[in-house]
């Protein structure tokens, strides 16, 4: 089998778009697509390696398959693992404990698993996730152990049939096309609660259906397929001894065409829309098929020694781009978290250029250092009489990797952003109730979780005597105590944004149930429990920041309401293409409803812009004068006084 450099054109055009994409540059919305070019041609190198070993020896050595799949991938991986723990440990503590996990599943190659199994999606913000690329790793390792198995299969019963097994696989990834738009849920979701079709049950857990379509093995392997399938029809040396030889010519139109396909793809896709939270339908419902396809239209003419584009995606610079291309897959996204402290956050010029500049000088390194002689099984040999500064730096390495472990093992699990950080510090000072209907409070005397008060029941007391007839005694009634409802001032229902101002709202006397990522199913559960069990004599609501919520579900909200003497409706702000639509339900509301009246966030926000979060687009509350000024506007439209000794004011 020659080698292929038109390949590692390939490779270095899919790792650029990758890591562009990464860095956040919306323009290239369909970046993440070089994983799955990845992909095939993973699939499509292997598969030829394992069929030209079996030719030249009629067997295939698992051993020998699998060290140099090994030698190939665990040292660098395993550098970034230490790097990242080792900076970690000392300059960055707070994500260690939420680390130890993605480490241990890096180690295994089982990062997709954990972590659709630990429901961290792929597009999940604001976090500090350094390891949260290797996923198609693991991928990639889980097909190179299971692979060599089935082939030894294929190569002993149907060796001369390769070319029909070959459509074979190509129909199987198909079939997992089919079933994935099948499977995939194509509307807006928040969480199992409010949108259980967009989620499945397995070992008792509640799995995503889209993150499980996108990270899974099972669901990923229709590239890995399509490559293998196309080996088996498609191989280099056959096909310069046949008739194909002078076809040159057309298979540089295929690849022109090929390439121009993968364009549009990765310049029109996009994974999730990042006003509508929405993932991109046509991207499970063939998108993934039709990027191998086009991937293996390249392919047929980068394989071919005649044609012209096997020779352009040939040239030095691509070639020495995809050589290194595993490396800087591996280095650049932990390089960019390290800048920017969050995913999501989209890199500045000067910060991509910098990244980009670290990137490369590591990536070269370990190629040349650590990389090539563990490949060459040269690597030892160059110890074997160390000088005492190479002995000092082994000692030094040492030192750092024992006290990265160690520090890795026994961190303690800890928020690691600004908002995080904030929502855990209000934690303690908001009270949630589960959220199935029929759920009641109790109506006695009722220690309120984290409001600080007791809301107490009152009651009315009856007694009366009766002489009963042909008796001389007189029997007293028992005494009947007829309890009322429990009273809450002032209720507070609402999402992540309320619950960032909670301890200071708390502090008002409020009673405040806030919490993330809830819809307005949820705010419609909660008003009914709370209702049904207490007098309430102000409600505060905040509905609709984290998706569409239906005119139903706030009509519904006004009719668990509706004794309520004086309910606030307060408008939501945030970079979603949701906002305006919910906000025109809420603003009128008070036309058909007398005791609504409404608290304009949208608005009162864009007073203390620069005060709110920048990573999510202004949404949340980012600073203390933030949470006074939102506390002052509700105490404003309470018609009590505001928080005094600060500039900020929601009046």
């Amino acid at each position: 089998m020659p080698y292929l450099p038109g390949l590692d054109g390939m490779r270095a055009l899919a790792v650029v778009s990758v890591m562009v994409w990464h860095a956040g540059h919306a323009w290239l919305s369909g970046g993440f697509l070089g994983v799955e070019v990845f992909f095939v041609i993973s699939g499509y190198l292997i598969t030829l390696l394992l069929i030209a070993e079996h030719e030249r020896s009629d067997s295939i050595s698992l051993r020998a398959f699998w060290g140099r799949r090994f030698r190939r991938l665990l040292p660098a991986l395993y550098l970034t693992l230490i790097g990242i723990t080792v900076y970690c440990a000392l300059f960055l503590k707070n994500p260690l404990g939420k680390l130890r996990g993605d480490v241990v599943a890096a180690v295994f190659y089982v990062s997709n698993w954990f972590q659709i199994w630990s429901g961290k999606g792929y597009t999940d913000q604001s976090d500090f996730v350094p390891l949260r690329h290797l996923w198609s790793l693991a991928v990639e390792e889980q097909f190179y152990l299971i692979w060599p198995l089935v082939m030894i299969l294929i190569l002993r019963r149907g060796r001369n049939r390769l070319p029909q097994i070959g459509l074979w696989l190509v129909g199987v990834a198909f079939l997992i096309m089919v079933v994935t738009a099948l499977f995939f849920h194509n509307a807006f979701y928040l969480n199992p609660v409010e949108n259980p079709s967009a989620y499945f049950k397995a070992f008792g857990r509640e799995l995503d259906k889209n993150n499980f379509l996108y990270l899974s093995t099972i669901s990923r392997s229709s590239g890995i397929l399509l490559g293998a399938g196309f080996a088996m029809v498609w191989r280099p040396m056959a096909v310069m001894r046949g008739p194909l030889k002078n076809k040159a010519r057309s298979l540089d139109l295929a690849a022109v065409i090929g390439l121009a396909g993968l364009a549009g793809l990765i310049f029109f896709y996009e994974l999730v829309g990042a006003e509508n939270g929405r993932y991109f339908a046509p991207l499970f419902r063939g998108g993934f098929f039709l990027t191998g396809l086009c991937t293996l239209m390249v392919i047929a003419a980068v394989t071919h020694s005649g044609t012209i584009i096997g020779k352009f995606l040939g040239n030095p610079v691509l070639n020495w781009i995809g050589t290194r291309s595993y490396g800087l897959y591996l280095f650049h996204w932990p390089i960019y978290q390290i800048i920017r402290k969050a995913a999501g956050v989209a890199l500045k010029p000067g910060q991509f250029v910098l990244a980009m500049v670290i990137t490369v000088a590591i990536t070269e390194a370990s190629y040349r250092f650590l990389e090539t002689p563990i490949r060459k099984r040269e690597f030892v040999a160059k110890f074997r009489s160390p000088r005492p500064q190479v002995l000092a730096g082994l000692a030094v390495v040492g030192i750092l990797i024992g006290f990265g472990g160690v520090s890795l093992s026994t961190a303690a699990v800890k928020c690691t952003n600004d908002l995080e950080c904030q929502l855990e510090a209000n934690a303690h000072s908001v009270v949630t109730l589960p959220t199935a209907t029929g759920t009641t409070l109790p109506g006695t005397a009722t220690t309120l979780p984290g409001s600080g008060s007791t809301v107490a029941s009152t009651g009315a007391t009856d007694a009366t005597a009766t002489t009963v007839p042909g008796e001389s005694t007189t029997v007293v009634s028992t005494t009947t105590t007829v309890p009322t409802k429990p009273k809450i001032d002032v209720l507070m229902i609402g999402e992540s944004v309320m619950k960032g101002a909670a301890a200071k709202l708390t502090a008002q006397g409020f009673l405040v149930d806030a919490e993330e990522n809830r819809g307005g199913k949820a705010v419609v559960a909660l008003l009914k429990t709370y209702v049904a069990a207490n007098d309430i004599s102000n409600v505060v609501i905040q509905s609709g920041t984290n998706g569409p919520v239906t005119q139903a579900e706030y009509d519904e909200m006004m009719t668990e309401v509706a004794t309520v003497p004086h309910v606030f409706m307060m408008t939501v702000k945030a970079p979603k293409d949701w906002i305006g639509p919910n906000n025109e339900k809420i603003n009128a509301l008070p036309a058909t409803h007398p005791n609504v009246t409404i608290i304009d966030w949208q608005v009162k926000g864009q007073l203390i812009e620069d005060q709110l979060s920048s990573k999510d687009g202004g949404v949340h509350l980012n600073t203390a004068r933030a949470v006074t000024f939102y506390t002052n506007m509700v105490l404003t439209a309470l018609g009590r006084p505001n928080i005094v000794g600060t500039a900020a004011t929601g009046g």
